[in-house]
């Protein structure tokens, strides 16, 4: 049994999935999110989400974990530079936790579950919810987003086995 967690990074919510299974057959799921208050200074917010991430991870001990690859639009390159801080403690937590470690672009994540690395969130979410035969919307998209990417290494750790 192969078990891959999925982590789409970001500051207000960190959205987190896991799926198991064996044989390209998905056997379960789970899905969350991590919040962070606005209020809160960046380095508490950053420190609840590397906290939370390493012991969860700690708990999982999955075989994989990948972690969304950032990127930055040209139009917010300060969103860019936030989710860079993000994705460093995520790489860091799951280093310490112990896992192997992926980085994945969202369109490589996008590909594997919608067939487009153009894809929308809405249609990562139904293709997401579709392959797990899940009944009810995924939400918040940063977890059908942790779910689509925990699905990509799944596949692809699976192919190499």
């Amino acid at each position: 049994m192969v078990k891959v967690v999925g982590i789409d990074p970001g500051l207000a919510g960190t959205g987190i999935g896991v799926v198991e299974g064996e044989n390209a057959r998905v056997a379960g799921y789970s899905f969350g999110s991590i919040a962070t208050d606005k209020s809160d200074p960046t380095y508490l917010r950053l420190n609840t989400i590397y906290t939370k991430v390493h012991e969860f991870l700690c708990l999982q001990k999955p075989d994989l974990v990948v972690i969304e690859d950032i990127f930055s639009l040209e139009k917010y390159p300060g969103s860019g530079i936030m989710l860079g801080k993000v994705s460093g403690v995520l790489l860091v937590a799951a280093f310490k936790a112990g896992a192997k470690v992926e980085e994945l672009s969202v369109r490589g994540a996008k590909k594997v579950v919608t067939g487009s690395g153009r894809a929308d969130k809405h249609q990562v979410e139904r293709s997401v919810r579709n392959i797990l035969n899940h009944p009810d919307p995924i939400r918040p998209f940063h977890a059908s987003d942790a779910l689509a990417l925990a699905l990509a290494g799944f596949y692809r750790r699976e192919r190499e086995l």
